[in-house]
């Protein structure tokens, strides 16, 4: 091995625990985590042979996850929605929040600015505690039910309400400024 590679292995020897748990919070399916984790390892030798070189590894890794996961949920939904006869409300409402946000196709400044509301919103779920992101992730970008949800962790589906209304709450006082910025 060249000295490159060996760069490269060391890195991902060393992050790898770590950015599996970061990605296991966010995804409850343990093989969905481990394609993503393969997938941000991949892009991640694929940038390390970049001429600029990546500065800060771990929050690189962070932020590629984080649009990973972002992506995977997105598909996911998606996928369902093709599948599906017809919408449910939870389902109008998630194609709504889609639709609001910018067409990645819209150019660059529409591009910019919803891979700015992505961010936005990723770090937004990140500072809630665990029970809340969960709870909001399964529900919206998921397309879990509240009941399938207390089933499997046996809390009660009014708890899980609550949770998910403040998680709410906390997203949209988070995005404020860029509802004001649109509007």
């Amino acid at each position: 091995m060249t000295p490159h590679t060996d760069d490269i292995a060391a890195i991902i020897v060393r992050e790898r625990a770590r950015l599996l748990g970061f990605i296991r919070r966010r995804v409850p399916n343990a093989g969905d985590a481990e394609d993503i984790l393969q997938d941000v390892l991949f892009e991640f030798t694929q940038a390390w042979a970049l001429p600029e070189p990546i500065e800060q590894v771990g929050a690189w890794l962070a932020r590629v996850a984080r649009n990973r996961i972002i992506d995977r949920f997105r598909k996911k939904r998606e996928e369902s929605w093709s599948d599906a006869s017809g919408q449910d409300d939870d389902e109008a409402e998630y194609l709504y929040l889609e639709e609001a946000l910018p067409d990645p196709d819209g150019g660059p400044e529409a591009a910019y600015m919803r891979a700015m509301l992505l961010e936005a919103i990723s770090n937004a779920l990140d500072e809630l505690p665990p029970n809340e992101r969960d709870v909001f992730i399964g529900h919206e970008l998921e397309g879990l039910s509240f009941q399938d949800m207390a089933t499997h962790s046996g809390t009660n589906v009014n708890t899980l309400l609550g949770w998910k209304r403040r998680a709410v709450l906390h997203l949209r006082n988070r995005l404020q400024p860029f509802y004001d910025e649109l509007t």
